[in-house]
């Protein structure tokens, strides 16, 4: 899935409080260039949008920065935001425009309904999610596992 998002040049000596009074959101993007980072901000609802349809490390997102005459794809990194307030303080954007290969955690999702779960048994899953390296284009929103087949006593690696 792709999503696409605007940001806009941060201005030189600008406080990030007085931007989230502003109705804008702090964010940076790693990797831009090489090594070099860029300070930026989205609107608050541009990023409330973008964080309905994406996940962090998971989803490739296309981040156009007019003021800077770039476009180009990002992952989403890190979300802060305040801890009972509800509200965004933060967003880190690391591009993949130069990089053939991205090391992403993926989800996994099990599908079906073990046969030992049907005949008494409870099924215990250990792993949550997985670490895969893949081409920015070819990220997997999960990896679905197919239990149905799954007898009493038996696992899956």
């Amino acid at each position: 899935m792709n999503v696409t998002v605007e940001c806009q040049k941060r201005p030189e000596g600008s406080k990030p409080r007085a931007l989230r009074r502003s109705g804008l959101i702090p964010t940076v993007l790693y990797g831009h260039n090489g090594a070099e980072s860029v300070s930026l901000t989205m609107t608050a609802k541009a990023a409330e949008d973008l964080l309905k349809t994406a996940s962090v490390n998971n989803t490739l997102i296309e981040l156009s920065i007019p003021d800077l005459s770039w476009n180009g794809p990002v992952l989403l990194r890190e979300i802060q935001s305040h801890p009972w307030k509800n509200s965004l303080y933060h967003l880190s954007f690391f591009s993949v425009a130069s990089q053939n290969k991205v090391e992403v955690v993926v989800p996994l999702k099990l599908v079906g309904e073990a046969v030992g779960v049907k005949q008494g048994g409870i099924l215990q899953q250990r792993l949550t999610t997985v670490k895969v390296q893949c081409p920015p284009d070819k990220i997997p929103e999960s990896i679905d596992i197919d239990i149905s087949n799954l007898e009493q006593g038996k696992m899956f690696y």
